[in-house]
């Protein structure tokens, strides 16, 4: 699948990284608002540089890699869509709900695939936890928790302003990562307890040409939710920019026999540990599940495997449009003081068989 890359910011390289070792995708052409960049980036890559506009009209662009800021996501995936193409985007998929399923009702029209980031839960890691989950390994479901804190991405992003405007903010950036993972160990979320608050905290920009320039905050920085899933079981979640130290990123699956520490989700294969009820100690569990090595780009490279195959894509825009909605309903929790029951109810996509690669998957 021939893909076109817009947008070629920081996150870009990842994904560039991860081409070479992908044979179901070809780079075809990058695009960016800053013709510069595109330029300098096409040549290293020795693909071509386009506008926006021609890249998106192109014929030998089959799929369009959205890496815009969010606030961007659905307009390039519904120019792409009506251009023909398949779309895969990083997260979140639009800057509300109502936007993300218009995407997906103009892609089914449309006859094309829409996928999202994070890719990050189809590695070894999220993907043995929930092998372990499946095979009944801690017991029945009862819950889990999550907790991911940090200062705020202005101590290392040069240019971090999206971060701190609508589809910004630790719920939208980092909550996708996190929600993802909770639909694939316990499923889909039914109901939503949230609660969200800001600082009056200057935020002031730690590196690069523009480091010491302060920045305008206009999205809340901390967030924590209660989750009940469709099985009955519930999940905590706190995702934080307000926060100088902790132990965190914690990620726990709870069961009637045992529980699970489940690595970071905004990593791809570090290690699952194991505590049983008749073994007390944490012991770290082989890899049972996942593309091994992978990285940024394999989500999409799962995607063009599903076109030629006629198969669901697991990182599916359904499951992206549930996250989505599960982060909207937090900040609506918040602001009425109720339970927010959700309407989105994704298929949990399949385990991915260890040592697969997203070609032959």
């Amino acid at each position: 699948m021939r893909v076109g890359v817009v947008g070629v910011g920081v996150i870009s390289e990842q994904y560039f990284a991860s081409f070479e070792r992908l044979p179901g995708l070809a780079l075809e052409a990058v695009a960016d608002l800053d013709r510069a960049r595109a330029a300098s980036v096409a040549d290293r890559l020795g693909v071509r540089a386009l506008t926006v506009d021609e890249l998106l009209a192109d014929d030998r662009v089959d799929v369009v890699l959205n890496l815009t800021i969010p606030a961007a996501h659905a307009e390039i995936a519904l120019r792409a869509i009506a251009a023909g193409k398949h779309v895969f985007g990083e997260k979140p998929l639009a800057l509300t709900v109502a936007d993300g399923a218009a995407v997906l009702e103009a892609a089914r029209a449309a006859g094309v695939r829409v996928g999202s980031a994070p890719d990050t839960v189809l590695g070894t890691g999220v993907q043995t936890a929930a092998q372990l989950v499946a095979s009944g390994a801690v017991g029945d479901p009862v819950g889990a928790a999550v907790s991911w804190t940090a200062s705020g991405h202005e101590a290392w992003h040069p240019a971090p302003d999206f971060y701190y405007r609508a589809g910004g903010g630790p719920l939208f950036d980092m909550g996708p990562y996190y929600l993802t993972t909770l639909v694939h160990l316990l499923g889909p979320v039914v109901s939503v307890s949230g609660l969200v608050s800001r600082s009056a905290r200057r935020r002031t920009i730690g590196t690069g040409p523009r480091a010491g320039e302060q920045l305008e905050v206009d999205v809340d920085t901390h967030a924590s939710a209660l989750l009940r899933h469709a099985s009955g079981a519930t999940s905590t979640v706190t995702v934080s920019f307000e926060v100088w130290g902790s132990r965190a990123p914690i990620t726990e699956f709870y069961g009637t026999l045992g529980t699970i520490a489940v690595p970071d989700a905004n990593m791809f294969g570090d290690p699952v540990e194991l505590l049983t009820a008749d073994d007390r100690t944490w012991r770290e569990v082989p890899a049972t599940a996942g593309y091994v090595d992978a990285g940024r780009g394999y989500g999409l490279a799962d995607l063009a495997r599903a076109v030629a195959a006629g198969e669901p894509h697991r990182a599916s825009g359904d499951v992206a449009l549930h996250v989505l909605e599960i982060t909207e309903a937090v900040a609506a929790s918040s602001a009425s003081g109720t339970v927010v029951t959700l309407v989105t109810r994704p298929d949990v996509p399949p385990l991915v068989p260890l040592g697969a690669e997203p070609h032959e998957a």
